[in-house]
C-alpha cells in the first residue's frame, strides 16, 4: 500500500485546527475555504480528518498539458464517486491548481448548486443517472433524477480549498465567486501563536535529541535548557516579515538550523580531536623527553657499576687462578702418599687373606649347609624329649658360640623354635666370638670329639651334622681371626690414613673443580658484565640521540603545541557560540537570500548584535577561502553578493530559484556541478517533463532554465510530498508516480529579473537574487579595467591568489597530514624515525610556506595599490550603470543590460589614446565614457525624455554640483515652512521686491524660506542690477554677471525656477550641457545606416516608434544597399502570427538573413517566448533581427535588456531634423538630371517637413493636436517632387499643393485652423518664386524665406553646409509662430521634466502592497504640504451651504457655487489624505479607495479622485498647492461681489477653478443689462483700452498660463474683455 508519512508536530493549535476541520466534514456536504499561509498545516490536517472520516481524498494532478478538458474529467470522476455510488469525497483543491480562472468559476457552481452547466451532455447524462432511478424512489424522492443525483453531490462532496491571502488574486477571486464564501466555512489559518512559535524548537530539537541519544543531555543543556535562545528564533522570523516568513520558512529555518549546527559541531569536534589528540602526542614526547632524560641518568650510574662489578669479577678470576695452582701442587703429594700406603695396605691384605683363605671357605660352607637345613629337621629334634648327647653337644656348642650360656634342653628347644634361627646362624659374625667363649667350645670339642663327628652328627640327625659343622669352623676361623688381629689393626689404621687422604684429595679435587666452575662463573660474569656495560653504552648513546633529535623535535614543533593549544581552547569558545552562529547562518540562508545588499547587512548586523556576538562573517563560516577561489576560478562573479548566493543556493535543504539576468550564475552552478550527472534543460522544452522524471528516477542534479515562475507540475516534488511504498519513496510529477531518488537535486534560474512567484511557491523555493548591485559591479568593471590597461598587472594578481590559495590549502594539508600522523603514530613517537623525520619535513615545508605567504600578502597590497590607481573610474562606471537603470520608471522601455554597458565600457577603454599618466588616463577615461553613455542613452530615448536624463545624470555624477537642500527644492520635494495665515498674498507681495511679477510672489517667497542663504546672496532687492534679466528674452544668458560669479551652475537654475519659469527649460539644458561638458542635449541624429555598423547577429535592434511611425520602408532601403533585397523578410505581428515568426526567425538565423518583426507591442504576451528563442539561436554572422514597437508598460523587460534601442522619431529641433533627412538621402538622390530647382524643391520639402513635425512642440498653438507626421510622409512627398522634375517643363504647384494637403500630410489632419496652417506653409515653400525654373540660372534665384540663402548646385554637402549654419535652437519665425511662443511650452515642459526627475529620486518604485515604512517615506511630502498649507485656514471645517436658486446677478452666482465647489474639493481631499493618514499610523484599515489614493500618489500621479471634481495639474503637490491658493483667492472674489465692486477691479482669472463658466456668467449679465438674447452677443478683448459698444466691460490680469485666442501675453497685462 502507498502510504503518505505525515510530520506533524501537535500543539494546541494544531488540534485545534484538526477540531475545526473535523466540525465542518462532519456535516453533510461541509466545505471549507483554508486561508492562510504556506507550512500552517492545512493540507496535513485536511487529509488526517479525511482519513479519521473515512472519506476519499481527492486532489487533481496537475500535468503539463492539465487543461479544461482534464479539468472537467477530474470533476466528473468527483461528482459519479459522491452522487452515484454515494461515496464520501473530500476534494481539495489549492492556489497552484488554478491554472485557468474558469476552474474556479466552475468550482463555484458547483458549491452553489452541486452541479457544473455544461458538463455532462444529454447523451452522458443518460446512462450515468439510470442507476440512481431505483435509488431516489427508494428515498421517497419525486423530482427529477437529476435533482436527487446534485442533492447526493450536495450530501456527499466536501470541497476543501487552500488559498493564500496575501495572493493578489484572493480577494478578485473570492469577490468574483461568492460561493467560496456563502457555502464554505471560512478558516483562517494564517499563523501559529507566539506560544507556539516558541514551543515548536524545543518540540524540534527533543526529538532530535531523541534521535542521538548518546548526545541527548548535551543537547538538552545547549537547547531546551536556554530559554532565551529558543525564543530568539522566533524572533528572528518575526523581524523577516517583509521577506515573507511563512510558518513554512519557519520550520525550514529549524531544519536549516539542525543541519548546520550538527554539521558544524561534528566538524568542530573532529578537528578539536585531531588537535587534542596531536597536543597529547606532543605532551607525551615532552614527557618522554623527561623521561628518557631521567633513564639516561640512570643508565648512565648502572653503566658504571656494570663496568665496576665486570672488573671485580676479572680480579676475583685472577685470585682464584693462583689458589688453585697451591692446591694442585699439594694435591700432587698427596696422590704419592696414597699410592705408597695402598701397597702397604695390599701387603697386609694379602697375608691376612693367605691366613683365612683356609678357614674361609669352611665357614662359608657351613653358613651355607645351615642355611640348607629344613625346617623338618628342626622340628624333629625340637620334638625329641630327651636329646641325645651328640645333638646336645652340638647344640650346646652352638648356643655357647651364640652367647647362650644356658644350655638346658629348654633353653636349646626354645632356641630352635625361634623364628629365623637359620638365618641367625648362618648369617652370626664369628668376630662376635669371645675367647672365653671359643675357649670353652674348644673344651667341649675337645671333650666330646665323637659328637662332633659328621657321620655321628648326621646319624643323630639331618640338622645335627650342619651344625657341628659349622661350631668347628667357626672356631677354627674365630682361632684364625685372633691369630690375625694385629695385622688387621694394622691394616685398619693403613686404611683409616688411605681414607683421610683420599678425603683430602677429594677436597682438593673438589676445590679444584670448584675454582674452575668460580673461574667459568667468573668469566661467564665477566663477559655478561661487559656485554651489559655495552648494551647500556649503546642505550645511553641512543636515549641521548632520541633525547636530542625529541628535543628537537618539540623545539620546532613549539608553535604548532602552542598554537593547537589556543586552537583547541579556541574550539571550545566556537562550539559555545555555535548554536547563535548556526542560527544567523540559517536566518540568512531561509530569509535573506532574495533580499539586495545593504538589507542583508542590516539585517544580520541586528541579529548579531541581539545573539550577543561580536562579530559573525557568514563567509568564513560556511565555508573556506579556498572554496570560494575555486568558485571564482569556475566563473562566478567576485563580489560579495555573489559569493554570498553561492552558500545560500549549495547550503540550502530548498530548491534554490536563481534571479540571474546577466546568467553568469547560472553557467557558473554549470561549470560547479558538471561531475554530478548534471542535466540542463529550458521550461519551455518539449522534453521538459521526460528530462524531470528521468532525473528524478535517477538521482541526477538538475538545473531548468528560463523559468517564468513556479510551474505547478513541480510543487509536489519542491514540497517533497513523498509517497512511501514500502522501502521505497515515490513523488508525484503530472499524472505519474515516480520513484524518487534520494541523491536527486533540482536547481531553477530565469533571466527575469522581476519572475511571477506566487506566495504559495515563494515558501518552497529559496529565491536567489543575482541582480548586480553597484559595489559588485565596481569590482567587474575593475577587474575589466587592469585586464584591459595593465593585463600583467591582473595576471599577477590571479597567479599570485592562486599560489597564496594553493599555499594555504597545502598549509592546512601538511598540518593536517602532521595532526593525522601525530593522531595515528604508535607505540613511542620518539622511537619511530621515521615519524620524526615526516614530522621534520612537514614542518619545514609548512615554514617555508608561511614565509611564501609572507610574501604574498607584501605583494597582494602592493599590487592591490596598483589597482586601486582604477577605483574612480570603476566607482564613475558603476555610478553610471545604475543612473541609467533608473529610467525604467519613467518608461518601461528605457531598459539597459549590463552586457550592453560593458561593451560599451570596453569600447571607451579602446578608443581612448594612453597618455602615459594614470591619473591623466582615467580622467580621460571617464570623460570619454561619460560622453559615450550619454549619446548611447539618449538614442534610446524619446526627445522629451532627454533633458530629464541630462539632468538625472548630472546629479548621479556630480552630486558637488547640489548643496544641501537644493535638489529637493528644485522638484518640489521639499516645501518650505508655508506662510502664515497672517501673510495674506498682499503681505507677501510687500516682501518680494516689485519687479518680481505678481504670479511669481509665491515662488520666491518659497525660494526665500527653502535656501535663505541663496536668497540673501542674490541681492532681489537692487531692481537696477535685475532688470535687464527681467526683461530678456534669453535671461539664462543674462544673467547679472556680479551674481553669477557668486553663485553655482545649479543656483542660477533654482533662481530662473523661481523668477522666470518661461525660461527654465532653456536654463536646465544650459546647465546639463555645461556640466556635462557637451554642446548640446540631443547628440547626432542617427540614422540606421550608421546604427547597422554598431550591430551583433546576437543582439535584436530595438526600433521604439511612436504611434504611427513606420521605419520599415527605410529597413528595406538600407537591406537593399547593405544586403541583396531578397536577404530582407519582414512578419507584422498580430494574431496568428506567432507561429510564422518564430518559423522565419529560425530560417532567418539559419541563413544568416535579415527579419523586422513589426508591431511587438500588440503581442507583449508572447515577447518571452521570442525572447527564449532568441537566447538558443546559433545564427549565422549575416543575421540581424530588426523589432519596432510602440512603448508598452508590459513589454518584456528581458527582451528590452537584451536589445539595442533606438527611438524612432523626428529628431528635436528643426536642424536636427534637415540633417537627419538629408543623411537618409544619397548623393544621386539630390543631383539627379542635375536641376538645381529640384535640389531647391527638394530642399522646399525637407523644410516643410520638419517645420510640420516640430510645430507640433506648440500645442495648442502650433497644432491644436499631435499629428502623427512621419518619414512615409516624407518619402511620398520625394515621390511626388522626383515626378514632378520628369514631367513637363511648366510645374503645376498647384499638383503638389493638392496631393500634400489632401492626401499626404494633410490626410491626417481633422481640424479646420491647422489645415489652414498646412494650406499657408505649402503656399510658402511651394511656389515659383522660391523654387524658380531650371533655365533661370542667376544668383537671385533663390527667395527661401527665413534670410537662408539656398547654393546654385545639386551638391548634398552644400546643403549640408546650409544646415550645420543653422541655429541649435529653433527661432519661432521658422515655423511663423510669435517669438514669445516658447514660453508657455517651456513653462510644461520644465514642469514635466521636474515630475519625472522626482519619480527618479524616489528610492523604490511603488507597489501596490500595502509597506507602512515605505508608505510612510514617500506620502509623507504629500501629507506635510497639506498640513502646512492647511495650518493657517479653516478650509477644512468651514461649513458652507448648497446655494440656492435665486434670481440673483449670474456672476454672483457662479462665484457662490464656485465657492462652494471648491470648499467641497478641498474637504474631499483632506478627507482623503486623513484615511490615508490613518492608514499608514495604524488606526485604520485599508480600503480599496485609500489603496488607489495611495498608489496614484506613490507613482507621482495626481489621483483620480481628485481629477474627477476639479482637472487640475497633473503633479499631486503642484495640484494641493493650487487647489488651496485657488479656494483662498475666490473667497475675496465673494466678498468683492457681495460688495458690487467685483467688475470695477482688476480680476486675474488663473483665481478661478472654472474661468470658462466665468465668461459664461458675464454673458449672461450682459444679455441681462442689453436685454437681448445670448446668441446675439459675441466675444471681444482689447489690449488698448474701452471698446465701444460694450455694456459689461471686465479688466483681467492675462497671466502666463491665460490664453485666449492664441495670443501669449510676454507679461502680465491688464487688457479690456467683453461681449457685445
Amino acid at each position: 500500500r502507498d502510504n503518505q508519512e505525515i510530520e506533524i508536530l501537535l500543539f494546541p493549535e494544531v488540534l485545534d485546527y484538526v477540531s475545526r476541520v473535523d466540525r465542518v466534514l462532519s456535516f453533510p456536504g461541509g466545505s471549507l475555504l483554508l486561508a492562510g499561509h504556506s507550512g500552517v498545516g492545512r493540507r496535513t490536517v485536511t487529509s488526517l480528518v479525511s482519513h479519521m472520516h473515512g472519506a476519499l481524498l481527492i486532489t487533481p494532478k496537475i500535468s503539463r498539458g492539465y487543461e479544461m478538458k482534464q479539468f472537467k474529467n477530474d470533476l466528473k470522476h468527483v461528482m459519479q464517486l459522491a452522487g452515484i455510488e454515494a461515496q464520501h469525497v473530500v476534494l481539495l483543491l489549492e492556489d497552484y491548481q488554478f491554472v485557468h480562472p474558469t476552474f474556479l468559476e466552475m468550482i463555484n457552481s458547483l458549491l452553489s448548486s452541486g452541479e457544473v452547466p455544461g458538463l455532462y451532455t444529454m447523451e452522458e447524462l443518460e446512462p450515468l443517472l439510470s442507476p440512481l432511478k431505483d435509488q431516489a424512489s427508494q428515498d421517497g424522492f419525486t423530482g427529477p433524477v437529476f435533482n436527487y443525483f446534485t442533492y447526493r453531490i450536495q450530501q456527499n462532496l466536501h470541497v476543501v480549498l487552500i488559498m493564500d491571502p496575501t495572493n493578489l488574486n484572493f480577494t478578485i477571486n473570492c469577490e468574483s465567486n461568492p460561493a467560496l464564501h456563502k457555502k464554505c466555512q471560512v478558516l483562517w489559518m494564517e499563523s501559529w501563536s507566539e506560544g507556539s512559535m516558541k514551543k515548536i524548537p524545543e518540540m524540534l530539537f527533543t526529538e532530535a535529541d531523541e534521535k542521538a541519544a548518546r548526545e541527548s543531555k548535551e543537547h538538552k543543556k545547549k537547547h531546551s535548557g536556554d530559554p532565551d535562545f529558543l525564543k530568539s528564533f522566533l524572533m528572528i522570523h518575526e523581524s523577516c516579515k517583509t521577506y515573507g516568513a511563512t510558518p513554512r520558512r519557519y520550520m525550514t529555518f529549524l531544519h536549516m538550523y539542525c543541519a548546520i549546527h550538527n554539521s558544524k559541531r561534528a566538524e568542530l569536534i573532529k578537528r578539536q580531536s585531531h588537535l587534542q589528540a596531536g597536543v597529547t602526542k606532543l605532551n607525551e614526547a615532552k614527557a618522554l623527553v623527561d623521561e628518557l632524560n631521567r633513564k639516561a641518568e640512570e643508565q648512565s650510574i648502572l653503566l658504571k657499576m656494570k663496568q665496576e662489578e665486570a672488573d671485580a669479577a676479572l680480579r676475583e678470576i685472577t685470585v682464584s687462578m693462583q689458589d688453585a695452582s697451591e692446591q694442585k701442587t699439594e694435591m700432587e703429594k698427596i696422590k704419592q702418599k696414597i699410592a705408597e700406603e695402598a701397597v702397604k695396605i695390599e701387603e697386609r691384605k694379602a697375608i691376612i687373606e693367605d691366613e683365612l683363605k683356609e678357614v674361609q671357605p669352611l665357614v662359608n660352607e657351613a653358613k651355607l649347609a645351615v642355611g640348607n637345613i629344613k625346617p623338618e629337621s628342626l622340628s624333629e629334634i625340637r620334638s625329641l624329649r630327651m636329646p641325645p648327647d651328640i645333638i646336645r653337644d652340638i647344640l650346646e656348642g652352638v648356643l655357647r658360640l651364640m652367647g647362650i650360656f644356658d644350655t638346658s634342653w629348654v633353653s636349646m628347644k626354645s632356641f630352635l623354635a625361634k623364628r629365623g634361627v637359620r638365618e641367625d646362624i648362618a648369617t652370626f659374625d664369628v668376630r662376635n666370638i669371645p675367647k672365653q667363649i671359643r675357649e670353652s667350645v674348644e673344651e667341649l670339642l675337645a671333650k666330646n670329639k665323637a659328637s662332633f663327628d659328621p657321620k655321628n652328627a648326621k646319624r643323630a640327625s639331618t640338622a645335627a651334622a650342619p651344625l657341628a659343622a659349622w661350631v668347628k669352623a667357626n672356631v677354627q676361623y674365630s682361632y684364625v681371626l685372633e691369630r690375625i688381629q694385629p695385622l688387621e689393626t694394622e691394616q685398619a689404621g693403613l686404611e683409616s690414613n688411605l681414607r683421610k687422604t683420599e678425603a683430602r684429595k677429594q677436597k682438593l679435587e673438589d676445590l679444584l673443580n670448584s675454582v674452575g666452575q668460580k673461574v667459568a662463573e667468573l668469566r661467564d660474569k665477566f663477559q655478561a658484565r661487559t656485554a651489559e656495560a655495552a648494551k647500556l653504552e649503546a642505550e645511553v648513546a641512543k636515549a641521548q640521540e632520541t633525547v636530542k633529535a625529541a628535543e628537537i623535535l618539540i623545539k620546532q614543533l613549539d608553535m604548532e603545541h602552542k598554537r593547537w593549544n589556543t586552537q583547541v581552547s579556541e574550539i571550545g569558545d566556537e562550539l559555545s557560540t555555535l548554536p547563535r552562529r548556526a542560527q544567523l547562518a540559517a536566518a540568512f540562508i531561509t530569509y535573506l537570500s532574495a533580499a539586495p545588499e545593504d538589507q542583508r547587512k542590516a539585517s544580520l548586523d541586528a541579529w548579531t548584535k541581539s545573539a550577543g556576538l561580536e562579530k559573525f562573517d557568514l563567509r568564513r563560516f560556511l565555508c573556506s577561502e579556498s572554496e570560494q577561489l575555486i568558485w571564482k576560478s569556475e566563473g562566478l562573479p567576485s563580489d560579495d553578493l555573489s559569493i554570498e548566493n553561492a552558500l545560500v543556493i549549495l547550503q540550502s535543504k530548498v530548491c534554490p530559484f536563481l534571479i540571474d539576468p546577466s546568467s553568469r550564475a547560472t553557467e557558473w552552478l554549470k561549470t560547479h556541478l558538471k561531475e554530478s550527472r548534471l542535466e540542463i534543460i529550458n521550461q519551455q522544452d518539449a522534453s521538459f517533463i521526460n528530462a524531470l522524471e528521468l532525473a528524478v528516477r535517477f538521482g541526477k542534479t538538475l538545473i531548468i532554465q528560463e523559468m517564468d515562475g513556479v510551474e505547478p507540475v513541480l510543487y509536489p516534488l519542491l514540497r517533497k510530498d513523498l509517497i512511501a511504498q514500502g522501502p521505497r519513496y515515490a513523488v508525484q510529477i503530472g499524472d505519474k508516480i515516480i520513484d524518487y531518488n534520494e541523491e536527486f537535486r533540482l536547481f531553477l534560474s530565469t533571466r527575469n529579473p522581476n519572475p511571477s512567484i506566487p506566495p504559495d511557491a515563494a515558501s518552497i523555493v529559496t529565491e536567489v537574487n543575482f541582480t548586480i548591485t553597484r559595489s559588485g559591479l565596481r569590482g567587474q568593471l575593475l577587474a575589466l579595467t587592469i585586464q584591459h590597461e595593465k593585463p600583467d598587472l591582473e595576471e599577477q594578481k590571479t597567479k599570485l591568489l592562486q599560489q597564496e590559495e594553493d599555499k594555504k590549502i597545502q598549509l592546512a594539508k601538511l598540518e593536517e597530514m602532521l595532526l593525522e600522523t601525530l593522531a595515528t603514530s604508535q607505540g613511542n613517537i620518539l622511537e619511530n624515525k621515521d615519524l620524526i623525520e615526516s614530522l621534520n619535513q612537514t614542518k619545514a615545508s609548512s615554514a617555508l610556506i608561511q614565509e611564501s605567504l609572507v610574501e604574498f600578502h607584501r605583494l597582494q597590497i602592493s599590487l592591490d595599490q596598483e589597482r586601486d590607481a582604477y577605483l574612480p573610474l570603476a566607482e564613475s562606471a558603476s555610478k553610471m550603470y545604475f543612473i541609467i537603470s533608473d529610467l525604467s520608471k519613467i518608461n518601461n522601455m528605457y531598459r539597459f543590460s549590463l552586457a550592453s554597458f560593458l561593451r560599451l565600457f570596453q569600447r571607451a577603454l579602446q578608443s581612448e589614446l594612453d597618455l602615459g599618466n594614470t591619473d591623466e588616463r582615467i580622467k580621460s577615461l571617464i570623460s570619454s565614457l561619460k560622453h559615450m553613455v550619454y549619446e548611447y542613452v539618449c538614442r534610446c530615448l524619446f526627445k522629451a525624455d532627454q533633458l530629464m536624463f541630462a539632468l538625472h545624470f548630472v546629479k548621479g555624477m556630480h552630486p558637488e554640483l547640489f548643496q544641501d537642500n537644493e535638489w529637493d527644492t528644485f522638484t518640489g520635494v521639499i516645501v518650505g515652512d508655508m506662510l502664515r495665515k497672517s501673510d495674506s498674498q498682499k503681505s507677501i507681495r510687500d516682501q518680494i521686491p516689485s519687479w518680481i511679477e505678481q504670479e511669481r510672489t509665491w515662488a520666491v517667497a518659497s525660494l526665500k524660506i527653502s535656501l535663505p542663504t541663496l536668497y540673501q546672496t542674490v541681492c532681489f532687492q537692487d531692481e537696477a542690477l535685475w532688470q535687464p534679466f527681467s526683461r530678456s528674452s534669453m535671461c539664462e544668458q543674462d544673467f547679472p554677471s556680479i551674481i553669477a560669479n557668486r553663485i553655482s551652475l545649479f543656483q542660477q537654475v533654482l533662481v530662473v525656477q523661481a523668477v522666470r519659469p518661461d525660461r527654465l527649460q532653456s536654463t536646465m539644458a544650459l546647465f546639463a550641457c555645461k556640466a556635462l561638458g557637451i554642446k548640446e542635449l540631443s547628440p547626432p541624429p542617427l540614422n540606421l545606416k550608421r546604427l547597422y555598423k554598431e550591430t551583433l547577429e546576437i543582439e535584436p535592434i530595438l526600433i521604439i516608434i511612436s504611434p504611427g511611425a513606420d521605419p520599415s520602408q527605410e529597413l528595406q532601403e538600407l537591406a537593399n544597399v547593405e544586403r541583396n533585397g531578397e536577404c530582407y523578410h519582414q512578419v507584422a505581428m498580430g494574431q496568428g502570427q506567432a507561429d510564422l515568426a518564430i518559423q522565419t526567425l529560425k530560417e532567418c538565423a539559419r541563413n544568416g538573413e535579415w527579419l523586422c518583426l513589426k508591431n511587438l507591442h500588440l503581442v507583449v504576451s508572447w515577447l518571452p517566448v521570442l525572447e527564449k528563442e532568441l537566447n538558443n539561436l546559433q545564427p549565422q554572422p549575416g543575421f540581424r533581427l530588426w523589432l519596432t514597437a510602440e512603448v508598452h508598460p508590459k513589454f518584456s523587460p528581458i527582451l528590452l535588456q537584451s536589445s539595442l534601442k533606438i527611438t524612432y522619431e523626428a529628431p528635436p529641433g528643426l536642424k536636427k531634423n534637415l540633417m537627419r533627412t538629408y543623411e537618409s538621402w544619397t548623393p544621386e538622390q539630390m543631383s539627379k538630371k542635375g536641376i538645381v530647382s529640384r535640389a531647391h524643391a527638394l530642399f522646399s520639402l525637407a523644410w516643410f517637413h520638419a517645420a510640420c513635425q516640430e510645430r507640433r512642440n506648440y500645442i495648442p498653438q502650433g497644432w491644436t493636436k499631435f499629428y502623427e507626421f512621419s518619414l512615409s510622409d516624407l518619402h511620398a512627398g520625394y515621390d511626388i517632387i522626383d515626378r514632378l522634375f520628369d514631367g513637363p517643363k511648366d510645374f503645376q504647384w498647384e499638383f503638389v499643393h493638392g496631393l500634400l494637403e489632401n492626401a499626404i500630410y494633410g490626410g491626417r489632419i481633422d481640424n479646420y485652423f491647422d489645415m489652414r496652417v498646412l494650406r499657408s506653409y505649402l503656399e510658402q515653400f511651394f511656389n515659383s518664386r522660391v523654387i524658380a525654373d531650371s533655365n533661370f540660372r542667376t544668383k537671385k534665384m533663390s527667395r527661401f524665406p527665413y534670410s537662408i540663402s539656398l547654393p546654385n548646385s545639386c551638391n548634398i554637402s552644400d546643403y549640408r553646409q546650409v544646415i550645420e549654419s543653422l541655429p541649435e535652437d529653433d527661432k519661432p519665425d521658422f515655423f511663423g509662430l510669435p517669438a514669445n511662443i516658447a514660453r508657455s511650452s517651456q513653462r510644461m515642459i520644465s514642469s514635466l521634466v521636474i515630475s519625472q526627475l522626482r519619480i527618479l529620486s524616489r528610492s523604490v518604485i511603488a507597489d501596490c502592497k500595502f509597506d507602512r515604512d515605505i508608505w510612510s517615506n514617500e506620502l509623507s511630502p504629500v501629507l506635510s504640504l497639506w498640513k502646512k498649507l492647511n495650518q493657517n485656514s479653516n478650509l477644512i471645517h468651514q461649513k458652507v451651504s448648497p446655494p440656492t436658486e435665486r434670481q440673483g446677478s449670474p456672476i454672483l452666482s457662479f462665484i457662490i457655487l464656485e465657492q462652494f465647489n471648491a470648499i467641497r474639493l478641498v474637504q474631499s481631499v483632506h478627507q482623503s489624505l486623513a484615511a490615508l493618514s490613518k492608514v499608514i499610523r495604524g488606526t485604520s484599515l485599508l480600503s480599496s479607495e485609500v489603496q488607489q489614493l495611495a498608489s496614484a500618489l506613490l507613482n507621482q500621479k495626481c489621483p483620480l479622485a481628485w481629477q474627477s471634481k476639479w482637472e487640475g495639474p497633473e503633479d499631486p503637490l503642484q495640484y494641493l498647492r493650487t487647489v488651496v491658493a485657488r479656494t483662498l483667492a475666490i473667497q475675496n472674489w465673494v466678498t468683492k461681489a457681495e460688495k458690487q465692486t467685483l467688475l470695477s477691479d482688476i480680476l486675474d482669472l488663473s483665481e478661478l477653478f472654472h474661468p470658462d463658466t466665468f465668461l459664461n456668467a458675464l454673458r449672461q449679465e450682459t444679455a441681462r443689462v442689453m436685454s437681448c438674447s445670448v446668441d446675439s452677443l459675441k466675444f471681444t478683448a482689447s489690449w488698448k483700452g474701452q471698446i465701444r459698444g460694450a455694456k459689461l466691460q471686465v479688466q483681467v490680469l492675462c497671466a502666463f498660463r491665460f490664453l485666449l485666442s492664441g495670443i501669449v501675453c510676454m507679461k502680465p497685462l491688464i487688457y479690456k474683455t467683453g461681449w457685445f
